[in-house]
């Protein structure tokens, strides 16, 4: 990835240093992004209060199950006009430099940010850039800002019908956007950006809006897209949606392994290096929209949780997975997390403390190496390893509901990161997974 903002001169890290020594924020690095596990965080639906300060109260919790990045939703005032449901959505923004009242003042969310980083955590928000509620100022003041029909009507994207659509042909919108961005970074201390629906606005529009915002201090850009040439210059990580929508025709036996081998394979060829890919089993738009995880993956679900952990890239965890959450967060209207640990909270622990403690699943800048390993059963099963510096992971799993007995092309002695028993691998050795059954090993 040819980035000119993300890997700095040296005279840009000796000011933010001078920065995280002055004011104790973290600051955001290759050795930070190299093993970090990013948190969506959805402020109206994470506690019965659904404000920032019950939020806050729960990062030191985050810290301690190995959370680094929170990526909050929306947080702005919410359109009223053309509104969906009782309290509308989080991206219909009615003034990207407000908070949303419901969900505290603008000191409660500096306290919010303040809090994170004094846990050595990250706060990335979610910026909508594509559009605006009917009611935002600009409609108003500024309506060359928007996109309009044949008429001259302004018109709203897809089928969101409570947003209107902006023009980024139009250059007073993009000057005014990045200042709107940049307050927050300037103003609220975020570390970076989780950009919505990136690929619909004009790359050289994030080119330039990234390398503005970076002269302040180093941030993490996000592109909630899988396009390879947003992370050129604008963003350090996307989406992956396809292996994502793999994972879940996986799970419902829609599709086979050597899918999701093209699918690296492809990825393999149109990224750069250092280009992060983010993995998930759930985010709010799957969780709201398509099932939980239950729904899609049924019994499948740790395997799919493990695989997002140990393929290139960053796993993200959505707010409630953690707590086994098995009900569709209403998008409009309030609804709660009930925080009863089940079977996953120790899972994500243990998975979070394995991406923190083994160079085998480093990302970004210098990631560690993936090498595909075949088995008898290349299409049902996935094994592949992971090296970097003389740590080596192995990673197998079943991706069927039928119990297998499978010969893997590796050999060696390794430990169970899970049962920290001792495992040999031989060519000649055959392992007995149970449906959706994976190991990982280590060494």
């Amino acid at each position: 990835m040819k980035k000119i903002f993300f890997f700095f001169t040296m005279a840009l890290i000796f000011m933010a240093c001078k920065q995280e020594v002055a004011q104790n924020i973290p600051v955001v690095t290759d050795e930070m992004m190299a093993s970090a596990v990013i948190y969506e965080a959805n402020i109206r639906q994470y506690s019965p209060e659904g404000t920032f300060d019950a939020f806050t109260k729960d990062i030191p919790k985050l810290k301690e199950m190995g959370v680094d990045i929170i990526w909050l939703m929306p947080i702005h005032e919410i359109g009223i006009k053309n509104r969906k449901g009782s309290l509308g959505s989080y991206y219909s923004i009615k003034d990207y430099r407000s908070v949303n009242h419901e969900f505290g003042t603008v000191e409660d969310f500096k306290t919010l940010v303040k809090t994170a980083h004094e846990n050595g955590m990250y706060v990335i928000l979610d910026w909508v850039a594509n559009h605006t509620a009917w009611d935002h100022a600009w409609v108003t003041n500024h309506p060359e800002y928007y996109t309009k029909d044949e008429k001259g009507n302004m018109i709203a994207p897809f089928d969101w019908t409570d947003v209107a659509e902006l023009d980024f042909t139009n250059e007073g919108l993009r000057t005014a956007m990045i200042e709107d961005m940049k307050y927050w970074v300037t103003e609220l201390n975020v570390d970076g950006f989780r950009c919505d629906v990136a690929a619909e606005v004009p790359t050289d529009f994030w080119e330039k809006a990234s390398a503005e915002l970076q002269k302040t201090k180093p941030l993490l850009m996000l592109a909630e897209a899988e396009k390879p040439e947003l992370l050129k210059k604008a963003f350090h990580m996307q989406y992956a949606w396809e292996g994502h929508h793999i994972f879940n025709q996986l799970a419902q036996g829609k599709k086979k392994v050597t899918e999701f081998d093209a699918y690296m394979d492809k990825m393999d060829t149109a990224l750069e290096k250092d280009d992060i890919m983010m993995h998930f089993v759930s985010n709010h738009d799957e969780n709201s929209w398509n099932g939980t995880v239950k729904e899609r993956m049924g019994e499948s679900v740790e395997l799919f949780m493990a695989l997002s952990y140990t393929v290139p890239g960053m796993p993200l965890i959505y707010n409630g997975e953690e707590y086994d959450m098995d009900k569709r967060l209403r998008f409009f209207e309030k609804d709660t997390i009930i925080k009863e640990k089940g079977k996953f909270y120790d899972v994500y622990k243990q998975l979070n403390t394995l991406k923190k403690s083994t160079k085998a699943l480093h990302t970004g800048k210098n990631p560690a190496d993936y090498t595909r390993i075949k088995t008898n059963h290349n299409e049902n099963i996935l094994a592949f390893s992971r090296e970097k510096e003389g740590d080596k992971l192995i990673f197998i799993g079943n991706f069927t509901a039928q119990e297998m007995d499978v010969l893997v092309d590796a050999e060696g002695n390794f430990k169970n990161y899970f049962t920290a028993k001792d495992e040999n691998l031989s060519k000649t050795l055959s392992i007995r997974l149970k449906p959706w059954e994976y190991k990982i090993l280590v060494k």
